[in-house]
C-alpha cells in the first residue's frame, strides 16, 4: 500500500530535546531520581516588567500584521542596529513563533542544499529534509571550539563543486557545545568568496559570558540573515516568539516567508507580541549580566568537577551547555552511552550522534539549567563574584549530578 505520508516526513522523528525532556518528566513522577542534564531552558523568571506588559495586553484579540507588529519590528531593528552595527530594515524583519518557525519558513522557501557543522542543534537538519534541502556535514574540532576552520569550510565547499544555491548555519554561542566561534571574521570572507547564505542562529547571543555580542553580519551584513527571540535571554521559551531578520537586498527571499507565515501560523499571539516590544526596548542589561554570572558560575562547578583523563571537555563560554566527552571502549553509541549512565546514575543527557556526530564518538551534550533560576537570581545581591559555595547552595541538583557523574567516569 503507497503510504499516506510523504517519505520525507516519516523519516522523521521527534525533537531529540523535547523527547528526552519528556521522558525525564516521565521517570521522575515514577519516582526515579532524575538529573536534568537532557533538555536546555532558562531555569529564571521573565523580568517582572515584560510580565506586567503581557497582563496589560492580555484583552488584545485583534489579528496584527502577518509580519509583526509595526513598533515591535523597529524595536528588533534598532536592537540588532546596536549589537551587530547592521541596519536589518523593520520592513524586512518577520515576528515568527519562536525562532524555531523562523528558520523552518527559510528552509522551506529555500532552493538549495545546506551547509552545518558537526555539532548542530538536533532541529537543523530535520528542517532542511521537511524543505527537501539536502544537508552537508561539515566535522569540527575541539582545537577550534567545535566550529569549523575557514580552510576546513573551503575545502568542503570545493567538494560540493560550482553554482549550487547553499546556506551555512552557524551558532554562536553554540548548541550544544556552550562555545563560541572565535573566526567569524574568515569564515566570513570565503563564504563571500563563495557567495554564501549565513543563516545565524544568534538565539544565545546575549548570553555569552564575556559579554561581547559577535555576529558574522558585522562583517557579511548583505548576505547573513539572523534569527533570535525571547526564548533564551529571556527566560519565556514558552511564550514562543522569535524572529528573522533578513538582509535588505533579498526583498524576494522576505515576500515568500511572508506568504509561508499567511499560510500556516497568520500571525504571532498578540499579547506577547506587544509584550516583547518592552523587552526589547527596556534596559536589562542588570538582568542580562546577571544571568550570565549565574549560568558562567554553574557551568564553570560543573567543567571544574567533570574534566579528567577520563572526560574531555571545553570551558563554558556561553548559553548553558557542555559537551563531555567519554574516553571509553565499552560502548558502541554515543546513544547507549547515554542510556547507560541514565540507568546507573539518573544523568539524562543527549548523546552526540543528535548532532551530527558520528554514533561511535562518544560525545554527550550537558544542559546545566536543572535547578531554581528564580531562587538563585533573588539570593545574588553582588553577582560580581559568585562562589563556589553558592552554586552548591541553589544548584544542588547540579552539583549531586555531576558527582554522580564523575564518579562513574572514573571506571571506565
Amino acid at each position: 500500500m503507497v503510504s499516506k505520508v510523504k517519505k520525507n516526513i516519516l523519516k522523521l522523528k521527534e525533537s531529540a530535546t523535547l523527547a528526552i525532556n519528556e521522558k525525564s518528566k516521565k521517570l521522575i513522577k515514577n519516582g526515579k531520581k532524575i538529573y536534568r542534564f537532557g533538555f536546555g531552558q532558562s531555569p529564571f523568571q521573565i523580568p517582572e516588567k515584560i510580565v506586567e506588559t503581557l497582563k496589560i495586553n492580555a484583552h488584545r484579540k485583534e489579528y496584527l500584521p502577518i509580519q509583526g507588529l509595526p513598533e515591535l519590528r523597529e524595536k528588533i531593528s534598532k536592537y540588532l542596529q546596536k549589537r551587530t552595527g547592521v541596519n536589518y530594515s523593520k520592513d524586512n524583519i518577520l515576528i515568527t513563533p519562536g525562532s524555531k518557525e523562523a528558520m523552518l519558513l527559510m528552509h522551506v522557501a529555500f532552493n538549495g542544499e545546506i551547509i552545518t557543522p558537526a555539532p548542530s542543534w538536533v532541529s537543523y537538519e530535520p528542517q532542511a529534509e521537511i524543505g527537501t534541502n539536502k544537508v552537508h556535514w561539515l566535522e569540527t574540532s575541539r582545537e577550534n571550539n567545535w566550529f569549523p576552520t575557514a580552510n576546513e569550510l573551503e575545502n568542503k565547499l570545493k567538494t560540493l563543486g560550482k553554482n549550487k544555491n547553499l546556506i551555512l548555519i552557524l551558532n554562536s554561542p553554540n548548541n550544544p557545545s556552550g562555545t563560541i566561534c572565535n573566526n567569524l571574521k574568515e569564515l566570513a570572507k570565503i563564504s563571500k568568496k563563495y557567495n554564501l547564505i549565513i543563516l545565524s542562529d544568534e538565539i544565545y547571543t546575549d548570553l555569552s559570558f564575556d559579554n561581547s555580542y559577535d555576529s558574522i553580519s558585522k562583517y557579511y551584513p548583505g548576505s547573513t540573515f539572523i534569527s533570535g527571540g525571547l526564548s533564551k535571554w529571556c527566560g519565556a521559551g514558552g511564550w514562543r516568539l522569535g524572529f528573522l531578520a533578513v538582509p535588505n537586498g533579498m526583498k524576494d527571499f522576505m515576500k515568500s516567508l511572508k506568504s509561508l507565515a499567511s499560510e500556516s501560523y497568520s500571525t504571532v499571539n498578540t499579547p506577547t507580541q506587544f509584550a516583547a516590544v518592552e523587552a526589547y526596548k527596556g534596559n536589562y542589561e542588570n538582568y542580562k549580566l546577571k544571568v550570565r554570572r549565574i549560568l558562567n558560575a554553574v557551568g564553570t562547578y560543573v567543567y571544574n568537577n567533570l574534566k579528567s583523563n577520563k572526560v574531555l571537555i571545553n570551558p563554558p563560554q556561553g548559553a548553558f551547555y557542555l559537551m563531555p566527552e567519554f574516553k571509553n571502549k565499552k560502548f558502541k553509541t554515543s546513544a547507549q552511552l547515554c542510556d547507560v549512565i541514565l540507568k546507573e546514575t539518573g544523568v539524562a543527557m543527549l548523546p552526540g550522534s543528535d548532532f551530527g556526530f558520528k554514533p561511535k564518538k562518544m560525545l554527550t551534550r550537558l544542559s546545566y539549567t536543572d535547578f531554581d533560576g528564580i531562587e538563585f537570581f533573588k539570593n545574588v545581591s553582588s553577582y560580581k563574584s559568585i562562589s563556589e559555595e553558592m552554586v552548591k547552595t541553589y544548584a544542588p541538583n547540579v552539583v549531586e549530578g555531576v558527582t554522580k557523574l564523575s564518579n562513574w567516569a572514573k571506571n571506565l
